[in-house]
């Protein structure tokens, strides 16, 4: 008989939410929005500490909105940090713009400040500064936010956070996804917590929030007739999925400090192999470890990290390679790119291993034993 398999990231649900849901299924409330949407985005903008919330069908779609109500529009330049998932990237192509990749720093995996501050430097003496910034805050690790908003804010390029990696971590006390013009959240499954599939955009502009969920539900004008005046998405959370999302949020703690601890027992399990090191901390704030990632140098560790991943496999472990970075994607070949290094060397050796937060000792110990036959070997 096979071992039972060990996801990556897979959902992990608590006593809180099938009552929710029952209510809303007794109140026959099923429709797109409803008393559960309205009191997700409450709870949600409280727990991150915004002023104002509007829950969507998924991150990208949050994303998508908050440049738009940004204005970044057709003709638009987006600077984008290129170690992330392409949904952080493919709103700006919706929009028309053209993004600009910018690489990492060692110490975080987030966007190099450093880089950022020569790039902005060299873009107004050329009289070519960027729309907008998509700041992304990796792996649930938050970038550097004291230096980045100091530069957006002495060169008036607006900042978009992409938080979808990153709900539970802290900077300096504060939820990464506030500090800027609007941020953005992802409850896709394998997030840390889940509405199944859903989004959140949160902003201290009670206008701009507004704007967003206007265009989320087709940019119907505000008339007893159906008259639309400018395009709009059907972007809106069910109020279903919303009750899901308020039971989860009332663990969202509890799921912080379990991948937490998984990172934590994979150090104790692993720390002492040569040539494999996990993704640091920085000392601004809380990684919520949404996934233990870790790098591993062949030369000194004795395999690569695919032929860890594959051993993994071998023993129906489901682990992924670090994120491509986007300069490197065909779909956005020929854009600029401010180095690259760095985020490329984090690809060609980066792993994550699982770090769902339900994986029991047990679990994580399988998960070990493996990748330390790969050292042996």
């Amino acid at each position: 008989m096979s071992k039972p398999r060990i996801y990556l990231s897979p959902p992990h649900l608590s006593e809180h939410e099938a009552p929710l849901v029952a209510d809303v299924f007794a109140s026959n409330w099923v429709a797109p929005a409803g008393p559960a949407l309205d009191a997700f985005e409450r709870e949600f903008a409280a727990k991150v500490g915004a002023k104002h919330a509007t829950a969507l069908v998924s991150g990208t779609a949050a994303l998508h909105l908050a440049l738009q109500v940004a204005g970044v529009g057709p003709g638009d330049e987006v600077a984008c940090s290129t170690l992330t998932f392409v949904a952080s990237a493919n709103p700006i192509r919706y929009l028309g713009a053209t993004p600009v990749f910018i690489d990492s720093e060692e110490s975080t995996w987030n966007l190099d400040p450093g880089l950022l501050a020569d790039f902005l430097k060299r873009r107004r003496a050329a009289g070519r500064l960027p729309k907008a910034l998509v700041l992304v805050h990796l792996y649930g690790q938050s970038a550097d936010l004291d230096a980045v908003c100091k530069l957006c804010d002495e060169y008036g390029v607006l900042l978009v956070e992409d938080a979808a990696e990153s709900l539970g971590a802290s900077y300096r006390g504060r939820s990464p996804g506030t500090f800027g013009r609007c941020g953005i959240y992802s409850f896709n499954g394998n997030k840390i917590i889940t509405t199944s599939g859903g989004g959140m955009l949160v902003s201290e502009d009670a206008h701009l929030v507004q704007e967003a969920r206007y265009l989320a539900t087709q940019a119907r004008d505000r008339v007893n007739y159906y008259q639309h005046s400018q395009i709009g998405y059907n972007y809106r959370l069910s109020n279903v999925l919303a009750a899901i999302g308020r039971g989860q949020l009332r663990v969202l703690e509890d799921r912080v400090e379990a991948r937490r601890r998984n990172f934590a027992r994979y150090q104790e399990l692993l720390g002492d192999l040569p040539g494999l090191r996990f993704m640091p901390e920085a000392p601004y704030g809380r990684s919520s470890r949404w996934l233990t990632c870790v790098q591993i140098d062949p030369a000194r560790f004795g395999a690569d990290r695919e032929t860890v991943r594959l051993a993994l496999e071998a023993e129906n472990i489901e682990a992924r390679v670090v994120w491509k970075p986007l300069h490197l994607q065909p779909i956005f070949a020929g854009c600029e790119r401010v180095g690259g290094e760095i985020a490329e060397r984090l690809f060609d050796h980066g792993l994550c291993l699982p770090s769902g937060s339900a994986l029991r000792d047990e679990d994580l110990a399988r998960v070990a034993e493996t990748v330390r036959r790969c050292a042996r070997g």
